[in-house]
Protein backbone atom coordinates (compact mmCIF):
# COMPACT_ATOMS: atom_id res chain seq x y z
CA UNK A 1 0.00 0.00 0.00
CA UNK A 2 3.05 2.45 0.77
CA UNK A 3 4.47 1.65 -2.51
CA UNK A 4 0.70 2.28 -4.50
CA UNK A 5 1.34 5.83 -2.59
CA UNK A 6 4.81 6.37 -3.43
CA UNK A 7 4.47 5.90 -6.90
CA UNK A 8 1.26 8.33 -7.16
CA UNK A 9 3.16 11.00 -5.21
CA UNK A 10 5.51 10.94 -8.14
CA UNK A 11 3.23 10.81 -10.52
CA UNK A 12 2.18 13.68 -8.60
CA UNK A 13 5.17 15.53 -8.67
CA UNK A 14 6.19 14.80 -12.51
CA UNK A 15 2.64 17.13 -13.26
CA UNK A 16 3.25 20.07 -10.67
CA UNK A 17 6.04 21.57 -10.63
CA UNK A 18 5.41 23.68 -7.56
CA UNK A 19 4.74 20.41 -5.77
CA UNK A 20 8.12 19.05 -6.90
CA UNK A 21 9.56 23.00 -5.83
CA UNK A 22 8.07 22.34 -2.39
CA UNK A 23 10.00 19.03 -1.99
CA UNK A 24 13.28 20.18 -3.73
CA UNK A 25 13.33 23.91 -4.15
CA UNK A 26 16.04 23.34 -6.74
CA UNK A 27 13.77 21.33 -8.68
CA UNK A 28 13.82 24.03 -11.33
CA UNK A 29 17.32 23.61 -12.43
CA UNK A 30 18.72 22.03 -15.80
CA UNK A 31 21.01 19.09 -13.58
CA UNK A 32 18.79 18.49 -10.97
CA UNK A 33 18.30 14.97 -10.88
CA UNK A 34 16.17 12.87 -8.02
CA UNK A 35 13.60 10.22 -7.97
CA UNK A 36 11.01 12.38 -9.66
CA UNK A 37 12.86 13.59 -12.56
CA UNK A 38 14.15 10.19 -13.41
CA UNK A 39 10.76 8.31 -13.11
CA UNK A 40 9.25 11.31 -15.36
CA UNK A 41 12.41 10.16 -17.86
CA UNK A 42 11.61 6.06 -17.73
CA UNK A 43 15.01 5.64 -15.93
CA UNK A 44 13.44 3.01 -13.68
CA UNK A 45 14.72 -0.45 -12.92
CA UNK A 46 11.46 -3.04 -12.69
CA UNK A 47 12.29 -6.61 -11.51
CA UNK A 48 11.33 -9.02 -14.23
CA UNK A 49 9.07 -12.21 -12.82
CA UNK A 50 9.25 -15.53 -14.22
CA UNK A 51 5.56 -17.19 -12.99
CA UNK A 52 6.05 -21.14 -12.98
CA UNK A 53 2.60 -23.02 -15.07
CA UNK A 54 1.91 -26.18 -13.41
CA UNK A 55 1.06 -28.71 -15.88
CA UNK A 56 -0.72 -32.21 -15.85
CA UNK A 57 1.36 -34.99 -14.14
CA UNK A 58 2.25 -37.32 -16.64
CA UNK A 59 0.53 -40.95 -16.10
CA UNK A 60 3.78 -42.65 -16.73
CA UNK A 61 7.46 -41.17 -15.20
CA UNK A 62 10.12 -42.15 -17.21
CA UNK A 63 12.75 -44.29 -15.29
CA UNK A 64 16.51 -43.36 -16.21
CA UNK A 65 18.09 -46.07 -18.44
CA UNK A 66 21.33 -47.71 -16.12
CA UNK A 67 24.33 -49.61 -17.68
CA UNK A 68 25.81 -51.96 -15.83
CA UNK A 69 28.86 -54.24 -16.16
CA UNK A 70 29.16 -57.64 -15.35
CA UNK A 71 32.34 -59.19 -14.65
CA UNK A 72 32.66 -62.99 -16.98
CA UNK A 73 35.34 -64.52 -15.46
CA UNK A 74 35.45 -67.12 -18.71
CA UNK A 75 37.25 -64.18 -20.37
CA UNK A 76 40.33 -64.49 -18.22
CA UNK A 77 40.90 -67.97 -19.21
CA UNK A 78 40.91 -66.74 -23.26
CA UNK A 79 44.55 -67.03 -24.81
CA UNK A 80 46.15 -63.99 -25.23
CA UNK A 81 45.23 -61.67 -28.15
CA UNK A 82 41.88 -64.52 -28.17
CA UNK A 83 38.09 -62.83 -28.00
CA UNK A 84 35.13 -64.81 -27.29
CA UNK A 85 33.15 -65.47 -30.27
CA UNK A 86 30.73 -63.30 -31.41
CA UNK A 87 27.84 -65.43 -32.61
CA UNK A 88 27.37 -68.97 -31.82
CA UNK A 89 25.94 -69.73 -35.45
CA UNK A 90 28.35 -67.87 -38.12
CA UNK A 91 26.39 -68.34 -41.70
Amino acid sequence: MLLIALVLLLDAMMVSPPLHERFHPDAGEHGHQCAVTLFAHGQVDAAAVDVAMAGPLPWITPVPVTAASVFCPVIEQLPAGRAPPVAAFHS
